[in-house]
């Protein structure tokens, strides 16, 4: 009995909490500089590249790291035969403690060091390079996604507009100035744009889910959204100009130059390495049975030089030597994919543009104009079915290619800004 009064109220709160779920509001659409800012800092592969530059980091200080010192305990003179029938085992027992240290010659240890922080330095560029790498991706997405939204709000435009047809098509089919055939012909061609909305909710959701994943993301689809610029501008620098951009930015290239000044200090260090390093040792003994009744304490001291006769280290001079010949042409090979890259996407922008004009200032009118006036003249009975739907197909197709060359033109400029490393393009 003490439960029923929440039992009557229940149904109506959840109702209310249904309710409120459905009128909650959905996420403001991200622009292209903060789902940017979200890939950065939430990516997973990005954040486990960046911990690897942490262990490189951690690199550089033990290639620093002095040779430890070496302590030494020995014991000697211990009897094992009783003198004058009397066994004192440790009367005559002397111990020798001993320090020894390894002394590293030629900055072994400073070319070490600089040997890691060069391959952190490398890191760094292909960890720059990755970035830049999963942004073209992450832009593609972007781009998608902008799409599919121009898409859809076309496919939406056509159906409503093609309803309306369909009613004044319903209306003079009552007056007796359109054959139930043709009225048929009308709703049967609905089909078609109906599917095509359907498409394009399709593709806009698929973008949607891509972008997510690489932001890493749980949103729900229907209340993420992205928003920007979809158009074109047919202002491009010269070729020459990107070129050089592309040179001083490229992170990859910028690697490849690095692997060049490590490959040179590490064939410094393999020379380094074949120089010999002394031993340096001292130690104290307690000797109560020399010669001398007063020099029971001693000290002594040793150098322990290695006799480099044969140079064990010959064979990794001549494959560092080599690895610096072989860094200088990858560099080379770096440099003419970067060339190549940035002139095959140039080429696609200008050819991208080429195209996109005419859309923009004649095809895309004359479009428009020609369907408006099939359409009036259809409505008056002066145009014949196929005449209109002619002129409505081609106003769709003309409409939807647009759309697509404008796709495929900031497509083309996230490639171009791909192949130079930054941003030249907005």
């Amino acid at each position: 009995m003490k439960h029923r009064p929440f039992s009557r109220f229940a149904p109506g709160a959840g109702l209310l909490l249904l309710l409120a779920a459905r009128l909650s509001p959905a996420q403001q659409p991200l622009t292209w500089e903060q789902v940017k800012a979200r890939f950065e800092a939430d990516n997973p592969a990005l954040k486990a590249d960046a911990l690897s530059l942490v262990e490189m980091h951690a690199n550089e200080i033990t290639a620093y790291l002095r040779p430890n010192p070496q302590f030494t305990l020995a014991t000697d003179g211990t009897q094992i035969a009783p003198r004058k029938g009397v066994w004192q085992p440790l009367a005559g027992t002397y111990v020798v403690p001993t320090l020894s240290y390894l002394h590293e010659r030629d900055h072994k240890r400073e070319l070490r060091q600089e040997s890691t922080r060069e391959g952190t330095r490398i890191a760094e560029s292909e960890h720059a390079d990755l970035t830049r790498t999963l942004e073209f991706t992450l832009r593609a997405a972007f781009v998608s996604t902008l799409e599919a939204k121009a898409v859809l709000d076309l496919a939406r435009v056509e159906l409503d507009y093609y309803d309306h047809i369909i009613e004044i098509s319903g209306a003079r089919l009552k007056a007796g100035d359109l054959a139930q055939i043709d009225y048929d012909r009308i709703e049967l061609q609905r089909v078609q744009y109906e599917a095509e909305l359907q498409t394009a909710v399709v593709s806009l959701r698929t973008a949607k889910i891509q972008l997510e994943q690489l932001l890493n993301d749980r949103t729900p689809v229907d209340q993420f959204d992205v928003t920007g610029r979809f158009d074109f501008s047919d202002e491009l620098k010269a070729l020459g100009e990107v070129r050089k951009d592309a040179l001083d930015a490229r992170p990859d290239l910028r690697a490849a130059l690095e692997s060049i000044q490590q490959a040179q200090t590490n064939h410094k260090l393999a020379e380094a390495n074949g120089s010999t390093d002394p031993t340096f040792s001292g130690w104290y003994t307690y000797n109560s049975s020399n010669n001398n009744p007063y020099g029971t304490q001693a000290l002594g001291a040793s150098v322990n030089i290695p006799l480099r006769i044969f140079d064990r280290n010959q064979g990794e001079k001549q494959r560092t030597q080599i690895d610096v010949n072989r860094s200088l042409q990858a560099s080379e090979a770096v440099r003419a994919q970067v060339f190549s890259d940035v002139d095959s996407a140039y080429a696609q922008v200008e050819s991208n543009i080429a195209l996109l004009k005419p859309y923009r200032d004649k095809y895309k009118d004359e479009a428009t104009r020609v369907r408006d006036t099939v359409t009036y003249s259809y409505q008056h009975g002066d145009a014949s079915l196929m005449d209109f739907l002619n002129a409505q197909s081609d106003y769709r197709t003309v409409q939807l290619a647009y759309l697509q060359l404008i796709g495929s033109y900031m497509t083309a400029t996230a490639q171009l800004n791909l192949a130079v490393g930054r941003e030249v393009l907005p």
